[in-house]
């Protein structure tokens, strides 16, 4: 099976908006999220006013989950888009990847509350050295988590590696807005409204910084699908959402 190499130690990253040794980022990330885990669910209602939860059904409307398949959900955290594709195809099981194990906790406890236990697994590991054999999973997901990933190219060729021929997959990210004037608002919200948010719902204001500073840092939509073709997938396509304030990227590996 082929590993992607990690002699990167002398290589530098962005955090936000600090640059930081690569060897340092997915320690920093995973502190990010596991000091917010326990009420990650809620924030992300209150930052999108639930929009987030439309965007999820998109991506599951796009993906037409289907009775047997195997979902990869990666930086799946609480198990959100698990939940709603194995909702949409019952006869299909999901593989919940993250590498924050208290964000994988509080995703057992709602799977047991609905019922999905039997149908998921829940594993911790590195979305840039996948535990799994190559051609295992019929479907990719990771729902914005990529951004947070320190290397997106191998990310994306993990991806590749581990779907089967004919499979599918789809990220769902913060992208960017084609109008000036309506990023420019966004902005004013991101900066001014949610650190404040995170620091008054979790006590923590430095990861909700994080996460803003993280999303401007991302790849526009063009940039990104470039990524994903040069990772080897094909017929890649997205589709922004609430005028790209989020956007869906499908790709296929052929």
């Amino acid at each position: 099976m082929t590993r992607i190499s990690d002699q990167h130690s002398d290589q530098t990253t962005h955090f936000g908006f600090q640059t930081v040794p690569e060897s340092e980022k997915a320690g920093m990330v995973h502190g990010v999220f596991s000091r917010v885990a326990g009420r990650y669910d809620l924030m992300n209602d209150l930052m999108s006013g639930g929009v987030h939860r439309l965007w999820k059904d998109a991506m599951m409307d796009w993906l037409n989950p289907r009775d047997g398949q195997k979902l990869l959900d990666v930086a799946g955290g609480t198990g959100d888009v698990s939940f709603r594709f194995l909702k949409r195809a019952p006869g299909a099981h999901a593989t919940v990847l993250d590498m924050t194990e208290p964000m994988l906790i509080e995703g057992r406890k709602r799977a047991e509350a609905e019922r999905l236990a039997d149908r998921l697994d829940w594993v911790v590991g590195d979305a840039m050295a996948l535990p799994f054999k190559d051609n295992s999973f019929d479907v990719y997901t990771i729902s914005f988590g990529i951004r947070n990933v320190t290397r997106i190219s191998d990310a994306l060729k993990e991806a590749h590696r581990v779907l089967r021929p004919g499979g599918r997959l789809m990220v769902l990210e913060f992208s960017r807005i084609p109008n000036d004037l309506v990023q420019w608002i966004y902005d004013r919200y991101s900066f001014g409204v949610i650190p404040a948010l995170g620091q008054m719902v979790t006590g923590d204001r430095a990861s909700y910084q994080y996460l803003v500073e993280s999303i401007r840092k991302f790849p526009d939509q063009d940039t990104f699908a470039a990524m994903i073709r040069a990772a080897g997938f094909a017929q890649v396509k997205y589709r922004n959402l609430t005028m790209g304030v989020a956007a869906l990227h499908s790709g296929w590996k052929i």
